[in-house]
């Protein structure tokens, strides 16, 4: 991959993890004023999926692809990793959250070796170990862990085995068919929950947070797809580490929360693996 491929790569990467923090941010304003997350994460799934559906392109025969294990467990790993993430926001400050829910890259790129075949190297590997060592500065268990930074682990293994599908499966889909099939199976999975939580009093500012929520998450995890019909799930996972920076400016923008001296450290380390990774496959490439 050239530098200006991989440039744009990571500015495709970049933008769409940004987008999903900013959704995140809507979902998690709405929670600390007494939304039940629960209701947040099932209006995402349910509003995208209504507005998108007439613009998916969804055809008849298509129906039968609903039925793939691959795009089923896909859309289960997306619906439980947004579902952790914004129960874990309503206590917890947003960078620890990203923090912790960095265990992603790492399960994402175990799982392409395991069983996406793609090539393990012992640089890759330690820059890996040194971002998870990173993440349990953040989540400093046995000291200072909470159920919030649990819930954000989860959410975080959630979402790296639902990069590892999704590299698997994005030859064989439509970005737009993997998109409406995780907001269809998001649906079903949350309406039984959904259904049980009390609806807040609407009014301009929930309607306006709840698009939000819905309609940034959906655009941010297209264009993941998108990208990960260019690239390897190796190579995406390191740039994906750019949305703690996003997490890390915006928590302190919008909520004053500035995470405390072990936590900037573990996010530092986890940053240096991610990039460091990025600039490994440039030389690799090069050298090849």
């Amino acid at each position: 991959m050239t530098i200006a491929a991989l440039c744009r790569l990571a500015a495709i990467v970049f933008t769409a993890v940004t987008i999903i923090v900013i959704g995140d941010t809507a979902g998690t304003i709405l929670s600390r004023q007494g939304v039940d997350p629960t209701l947040v994460a099932w209006s995402r799934f349910v509003l995208a999926a209504a507005v998108l559906l007439p613009f998916s392109g969804l055809s008849i025969s298509e129906l039968k692809y609903l039925k793939d294990w691959r795009v089923l467990i896909r859309g289960a790993f997306i619906t439980g990793g947004i579902f952790c993430i914004l129960t874990a926001l309503k206590t917890e400050p947003m960078a620890n959250v990203f923090g912790a829910f960095f265990i992603g890259p790492i399960v994402s790129y175990v799982l392409a070796i395991v069983f996406l075949g793609e090539k393990p190297s012992w640089q890759r590997t330690a820059l890996l170990a040194l971002g998870f060592f990173g993440v349990m500065l953040v989540v400093k268990p046995g000291f200072g862990a909470s159920w919030g930074l649990l819930l954000a682990l989860i959410a975080g293994t959630c979402h790296g085995s639902y990069l590892a599908v999704t590299r698997a499966t994005a030859g064989s889909y439509r970005p737009r068919f993997l998109l409406i099939s995780q907001l269809l199976v998001g649906s079903i999975l949350l309406t039984p929950l959904g259904l049980t939580v009390g609806i807040p009093e609407l009014n301009l500012s929930v309607v306006a947070l709840i698009c939000l929520s819905a309609f940034s998450s959906a655009i941010g995890n297209y264009m993941l797809v998108i990208a990960n019909k260019t690239a390897e799930a190796s190579l995406i996972a390191p740039l994906v580490y750019g949305q703690l920076i996003s997490a890390t400016v915006i928590g302190t923008l919008v909520f004053s929360e500035w995470p405390d001296g072990l936590t900037i450290v573990g996010l530092s380390l986890i940053i240096v693996s991610g990039f460091g990774s990025l600039v490994m496959h440039r030389l690799k490439t090069q050298a090849t």
